[in-house]
């Protein structure tokens, strides 16, 4: 553009004494915006392969890449409807409605028929719309059919499109909008959307083109919502406070497991740790007054990841003062039977494309399996009193004589674990408590003498569904003197730092804390329960920690 061709604005260009005219300014202003936008977008396009070299050399010759993303504005003398309220508002219409109405969402597919005449599928919040676009249809402007054909040429599958038009019912029956004006793009794909991704790679690192090629993470996303929703809304109902406790702690207990540590630079450089659990923060509002509490909440554990486990993930935790063993089970069950009830009724409306537990009856009651008996009756051996020095020992014997191969770092509990997961857990198809485990896998938990086994035993049971643990819950240990001895046991059972000595935790139950039932559960397991996925990695909205980091890397 010549300097002649701006005569006008001398007087703004020379710092003329004489003031310019206001409709002068706005244009000049006008003008320097867009070559400054367009100067922007030219040289901020970052990397390029060829297919988005091209797309955005497609764009460049209709008009600046800087035009392309312009705010949201919407039409006076429209209605601006979502697509959902869109659906529900003329879904009854048979013919052009008057009414003017305003909609957008991401372009879906694109059809030409001829030179004057395109169809639009539209989509935003799972919801679709046939955009009907019409030459003849389109009121008057000026380079209106410029205009036209220069939509034409830019839209693609995978462009954010707002349209002004008529909502109508096409010959074949759609409910479709009838465009007024030429749809505007609000912000084009720059890559070209297939119809399928396969590749594993880049589902993993591009969580938003799996998202943006099939319907099941959104699914598994309302999927998660509502199990988060119906159990908040549970323990709500049945009076229970909602509470949240610290992320940070200097000792991160509450379970057996490696933390992540981190320092805190406003507190002299103090080494701090993510929290294991909430657990023991939780109790610690229990001695303090409260009676029936729950949180929903992360917690971090620094282990590995397999198809079952992610070092970062959301347990429901709660805790009720009077409650028992007999109670929490109980609850335990409503819960989950109320929760799957829910799910599948609201399954082909929410989120058609998860399937549902393949033979899994949530019936109450839960069949319960006591962890000793079924262990000696599955292996055909005795247990040694497992309070006894020795016992260590004597298991592993018992492992050698059954051919079963040792876990690392072989302490009684990981021994006595290794025995659950290969005689009790694969016969917990349906729901399934697991009861009485031996004392030594529960140092958080009140205990007696079992008079069946003569074994010491925990006040706890776990739930398990397809051979998978679900819930962990006990009475809880409220004396401080059993607490301690518990927690020094820990330290013989344990390798250095995964077990530790808590004197605040101790202290506060010093102050008494009251016969308290507690309960916990994996929420990203129940979620991979009523997706019926494998891994929950297939059900986090960015994979595990492997994902993040990948997605981090990615050039």
């Amino acid at each position: 553009m010549s300097r002649t061709s701006l005569s006008f604005l001398r007087p703004y260009l020379y710092r003329a004494s004489a003031p310019a005219k206001p409709e002068y300014a706005r244009a000049y202003v006008s003008i320097q915006r867009r070559l400054a936008q367009t100067v922007a977008a030219e040289n901020f396009t970052g990397p390029h392969d060829v297919e988005k070299q091209k797309r955005l050399e497609q764009l460049k010759r209709v008009k600046p890449l800087g035009d392309y993303h312009p705010r949201l504005v919407y039409s006076t003398g429209a209605e601006s409807l979502p697509l959902r309220d869109f659906h529900a508002k003329y879904e009854s219409i048979q013919e052009t409605n008057p009414d003017v109405v305003s909609v957008f969402g991401r372009v879906r597919s694109v059809r030409l028929l001829g030179s004057k005449l395109m169809f639009l599928d539209i989509e935003r919040d799972t919801q679709r719309l046939q955009v009907m676009v019409e030459l003849k249809k389109l009121t008057a402007r000026d380079r209106l059919e410029e205009n036209f054909k220069s939509f034409k040429k830019v839209a693609r599958i995978g462009d954010w499109v707002s349209i002004k038009g008529n909502p109508m019912r096409t010959s074949t029956g759609q409910l479709s909008i009838l465009a007024a004006e030429v749809p505007q793009v609000l912000a084009p794909c720059l890559h070209h959307l297939p119809e399928k991704v396969d590749d594993a790679e880049t589902l993993a690192r591009r969580p938003h083109i799996h998202s943006l090629t099939s319907d099941e993470p959104g699914d598994i996303l309302r999927l998660r919502a509502l199990i988060y929703d119906y159990i908040r809304t549970y323990f709500i109902q049945s009076g229970f406070l909602e509470v949240e406790t610290p992320f940070f702690d200097v000792n991160a207990g509450g379970a057996i497991a490696r933390p992540f540590e981190t320092v805190a630079n406003e507190l002299s450089n103090m080494s701090i740790r993510l929290r294991i659990a909430p657990e023991l923060n939780l109790k610690r509002l229990i001695v303090g007054g409260q009676d029936k509490i729950f949180e929903i909440g992360r917690s971090f554990r620094n282990e590995g990841v397999d198809n079952s486990h992610n070092p970062e993930f959301t347990t429901c935790e709660f805790y009720e003062v009077g409650a028992t063993l007999p109670s929490v089970i109980a609850r335990t069950e409503q819960l989950l039977h109320g929760l799957h009830t829910a799910i599948e009724s609201l399954r082909s409306t929410y989120f058609p494309s998860l399937t549902a537990p393949e033979g899994v009856d949530f019936s109450a009651p839960f069949a319960q399996l006591p962890f000793i008996p079924t262990i000696e009756q599955a292996s055909g051996r005795k247990l040694p009193d497992l309070s006894s020095p020795l016992a260590s020992e004597e298991v592993l014997k018992m492992f050698k004589d059954l051919n079963i191969d040792i876990p690392p770092n072989s302490t009684l509990p990981r021994l006595l674990d290794t025995l659950a997961e290969h005689y009790i857990e694969p016969l917990c198809h349906n729901p399934t408590f697991i009861t009485h485990h031996p004392e030594a896998l529960s140092p958080l938990s009140k205990s007696f003498v079992d008079p069946t086994t003569n074994q010491r035993v925990a006040s706890r049971v776990e739930l398990f569904i397809n051979s998978r643990e679900y819930v962990n819950a006990y009475e809880e240990e409220n004396s401080p003197f059993e607490q301690r001895r518990k927690f020094m046991q820990q330290l013989e059972f344990h390798p250095e730092g995964e077990a530790a000595i808590d004197e605040s935790y101790l202290e506060a139950l010093e102050w008494g804390m009251p016969p308290t039932g507690g309960w916990g559960c994996g929420l990203d397991r129940l979620v991979m329960l009523f997706a019926s996925k494998k891994r929950i990695a297939d059900v986090l909205p960015f994979g595990t920690l492997r994902n993040v980091v990948s997605i981090a890397k990615h050039k």
